[in-house]
């Protein structure tokens, strides 16, 4: 038996409400702090909003790493180069359908009540990536990753009624 080893690495873009996000809290606190110059209050509002500032901007760069082995699925959040955090980890024994996003193969799991979605893409337009959908615990989960041709056959080769390449 062969066995499958594989890391990607997916670098996710900013959101434009990201970006409006950063810019507020950039400005919000030069204006507590330099209004602060002229209203003595303002300086503790501005301290607090240049720490929040400061822990809350490695949250805007992100970055998932996906690690495939033998058809388990791990997935990390990395922040800022710096932090890793585990997001998920799935296994192909739970999976029940896969297929590239957007497929017609897909169509039955998308008008379900109560599916939590999970998107872990780096949401580039045109960019190919799939939909998953586990059955966890009774309750579906629809993922979305980038994931490379290596893993979509090796998981093909395992489940071929569940996987559409189409």
């Amino acid at each position: 038996m062969s066995d499958l080893y594989r890391e990607i690495l997916v670098k996710r873009a900013t959101p434009a409400a990201d970006r409006i996000k950063q810019g507020g809290l950039i400005g919000l606190t030069v204006v507590c702090l330099a209004g602060s110059l002229l209203f003595m209050p303002l300086l503790p509002a501005g301290i607090v909003l240049a720490v929040v500032t400061f822990f809350l901007f490695p949250r805007f760069d992100l970055e998932y790493e996906y690690l495939y082995v033998n058809g388990d699925i791990d997935v990390d959040k990395i922040m800022s180069k710096q932090k890793r955090k585990h997001c998920a980890s799935y296994s192909l024994e739970n999976l029940e359908v896969m297929a590239p996003t957007g497929s017609h193969a897909l169509d039955s799991c998308k008008n379900s009540a109560g599916i939590q979605v999970r998107d872990f893409t780096s949401l580039q337009p045109g960019t190919p990536s799939y939909t998953l959908v586990f059955n966890r615990e009774g309750r579906k989960e629809l993922v979305k990753l980038e994931l490379d041709e290596t893993v979509v056959q090796d998981m093909r080769r395992m489940a071929p009624r569940k996987v559409f390449t189409d």
